[in-house]
């Protein structure tokens, strides 16, 4: 079962991904735009940046 969290997820919020089965398990990233159930988020990494589009019920609000 997935927690959800009563804090919407809103283009600019702060998240992290939550499943096990992605290589970005656990990455915290900014939400960039929403389109149905997927979020592209967006993660930073000093010298690199990658948007990805994740399905909302694998992200938890950080």
């Amino acid at each position: 079962m997935t927690q959800r969290s009563a804090t919407p997820i809103l283009p600019g919020t702060t998240v992290e991904v939550n499943d096990p089965n992605s290589i970005y398990n656990g990455y915290r990233g900014f939400v960039q735009r929403i389109s149905g159930n997927q979020a592209a988020v967006l993660f930073e990494g000093g010298n690199w940046d990658k948007l990805i589009t994740v399905p909302i019920s694998d992200l938890l609000v950080r």
